[in-house]
């Protein structure tokens, strides 16, 4: 039985361990870059090899950051609102609000959603943190950007009833113009501008 050379196979097994990544694609991708330059097969080593030490998450907004910075720029621009936060599940969400470019006030990053399957509960996500910025920077309004799913629905749910006693915070959602089931992430930008300029008292 014919065998491939091990550091081939090494390849393969790490690009197949990626999430979305089948068998045949990591054999694609790792006989891509066997037969592609050698320079993008350093680079992309190069880039692997400074993932860690080259990002860090903000101690307020708990976004990505690079390591050089204190906290994230978007928090500490003065143009930004800090009275407004956007609560989103993740960094990339972000990313994608950010596109719309119709929002000016601060983010912060749960770190994921409650999902008791996954054993993910409340705890493992950045609610107390957030309480702490409602004080610190008199946050009034928390628009609760999480996705449209079961998981996002009840994180949503939870922080409500979390912040509900709150005099002085207003929560809004995400307008319904957002696709059941689509994450931030992968919605267009039409879309999900509508959908932030839509949101709702709850």
């Amino acid at each position: 039985m014919a065998t491939l050379p091990k550091s081939l196979e090494e390849l393969i097994e790490a690009l197949g361990a990626l999430p979305g990544v089948g068998p045949r694609s990591a054999e694609r991708y790792a006989y891509f870059l066997l037969k592609a330059d050698k320079n993008k097969s350093n680079r992309l080593s190069k880039a692997l090899d400074g993932l860690h030490s080259g990002i860090k998450t903000c101690p307020k907004t708990f976004a990505l950051i690079d390591a050089s910075q204190d906290v994230s720029p978007l928090y500490d621009d003065p143009n930004r609102d800090k009275t407004t936060v956007a609560l989103v599940a993740d960094p990339f969400d972000i990313i994608a609000l950010e596109k719309t470019t119709l929002y000016r006030g601060t983010y912060h990053v749960l770190g994921g959603l409650i999902s008791p399957i996954d054993g993910v509960g409340p705890e493992q996500l950045h609610i107390n943190e957030l309480k702490k910025r409602i004080d610190d920077d008199n946050v009034t309004e928390i628009i609760l950007a999480t996705n449209a799913s079961v998981e996002g629905e009840t994180t949503a749910l939870y922080i409500q009833q979390e912040l509900d006693t709150l005099d002085n915070v207003k929560i809004t959602r995400l307008a319904r113009g957002l696709p059941i089931g689509v994450d931030l992430e992968y919605a267009d930008q039409i879309t999900l501008g509508r959908a932030l300029e839509g949101r709702q008292s709850l």
